[in-house]
């Protein structure tokens, strides 16, 4: 017998071998009892995230995917209340993917598998979540719509990584440029020391506090940035909402929203941007050809009101000042650094499934006027019919009640079972929380709106 035929012969038996044996495939994931008669499954994604996910013994045949949700969402009150109305609920973490948001979005399909892989098919899964949670819910839709049939992104980052980003960048180059020009304070280039970068701007912003011109600018900053005028103070109360007729109650919003509360705007502004960097390897942001007056005019019209009064009570000259902004040396962006973050997810209106939004006025980590940047690119990509969008009177960073995350959830299953949006006017949607605060509001244009 030649080599040849010997090998062809040894190859033939082989797969004769090989046919006849039992099929072997990855074994299901683990089903154990949790939360009396919920059973409950949870393990690793390939990178390391934790998984967890909850299922009723009367499912509804929806499951959530919260990117937050193996983080303790398995005790929370929101958790057992989806499950007694029949929701399976679950998700991953970001302790693993932090702004590695492509990533995170990836994982919540990935997340859905494993449960499917435990009991099944869902009937409709929906991304939802809070906070960067929300903002990768959103990214889930646009990403994975053949996996997704909907999206309840809660107070999520909806101007996209880019955008969202450059609008920051606009508040804390005001504030440098006007108030702390020849400090080191950092605007860019976040060094690692995060908590003394912090506590610094966090100082320097309550001395300017302490008098007219500080007030002033600090008001004109935070118009141009769009956040919002309330804030929590400092042990997380919610302060009284100003009068738009009110100057020094609306700059003290600002100020709160900015450096007051648990959840200060320039804590953030520091501490993410400082890891946006590291991941990125340089800045995606810039203000090149940004006309910071142009801005200021696009803020609320309490807002305006409230810098042209404190500047006129500060003896100080608005048009000098927007002219100083506009002599100032920009910040160009690092184009390899702003390719990777758009990598993350920039949303461009493609949107395939039903989106509900939902979002606190005071929020001043996720402020609306970036929903409305959401809302417009789905209009004017002939996707408005499948995005509603929906507003809490309420101050500070995802501080909705139980009662309004599940009247939004319940809302968007009507969607899906009915095939047709159900009312989500403020009256339906406080109906349904009982405690609910939802209120009409429609939210100014987004000043930094980046579709790639």
């Amino acid at each position: 017998m030649s080599a040849t035929r010997d090998l062809g012969t040894v190859l033939a038996a082989a797969a004769l071998l090989v046919a006849a044996a039992p099929a072997v495939s990855a074994a299901p994931p683990d089903v154990v009892p949790c939360l009396g008669t919920t059973t409950c499954t949870s393990g690793q994604l390939p990178d390391g995230t934790p998984y967890e996910f909850a299922k009723p013994q009367r499912w509804n045949g929806v499951v959530l995917v919260d990117m937050d949700f193996a983080a303790g969402g398995l005790t929370s009150s929101l958790t057992g209340s989806l499950v007694g109305r029949g929701y399976a609920v679950g998700g991953t973490t970001r302790a693993v993917t932090g702004w590695r948001i492509a990533q995170a979005i990836d994982n919540q399909a990935a997340a859905l598998d494993r449960f499917e892989a435990a009991f099944g098919p869902a009937r409709w899964a929906i991304a939802e979540g809070r906070s960067m949670g929300g903002f990768v819910a959103a990214g889930a839709a646009q990403v994975h719509p053949g996996r997704f049939d909907a999206a309840v992104p809660m107070c999520g980052g909806l101007g996209g990584s880019v955008g969202q980003w450059n609008q920051k960048l606009d508040t804390v180059f005001t504030l440098k440029t006007l108030l702390f020009r020849d400090t080191a304070l950092p605007v860019t280039g976040i060094p690692e020391d995060v908590p003394g970068a912090q506590q610094q701007w966090i100082s320097a912003l309550a001395g300017a506090q302490s008098t007219a011109e500080g007030r002033a600018r600090i008001a004109l900053a935070s118009a141009i940035g769009q956040l919002p005028a309330w804030g929590l103070a400092a042990d997380g109360s919610a302060t009284p909402v100003p009068d738009r007729w009110d100057a020094a109650g609306i700059e003290n919003g600002m100020y709160l929203a900015l450096a007051g509360g648990p959840l200060p705007y320039i804590g953030q502004a520091m501490s993410s941007r400082r890891a946006i960097e590291q991941l990125t390897g340089g800045n995606p942001s810039w203000n090149t050809g940004v006309d910071y007056g142009r801005q200021l005019l696009s803020a609320e019209p309490a807002q305006r009101l409230a810098v042209l009064r404190l500047y006129a009570e500060a003896g100080l000259d608005l048009g000098s000042d927007l002219r100083r902004l506009s002599a100032a040396p920009r910040v160009a962006a690092d184009t390899a650094a702003v390719d990777a973050f758009s990598r993350g997810i920039v949303f461009t209106g493609d949107v395939r499934v039903p989106v509900l939004t939902v979002n606190g006025l005071g929020d001043q980590i996720s402020t609306v006027a970036q929903q409305h940047s959401y809302g417009d690119l789905a209009r004017r990509a002939g996707n408005g019919g499948l995005v509603r969008q929906t507003y809490v009177r309420t101050a500070g960073h995802c501080t909705f009640t139980v009662g309004e995350q599940v009247a939004a959830i319940d809302q968007m299953w009507q969607r899906l079972r009915t095939g047709h949006w159900p009312d989500v006017s403020p009256r339906a949607m406080n109906r349904l929380a009982g405690d609910g605060r939802f209120v009409d509001f429609v939210p100014p244009r987004f000043n930094r709106q980046y579709a790639g």
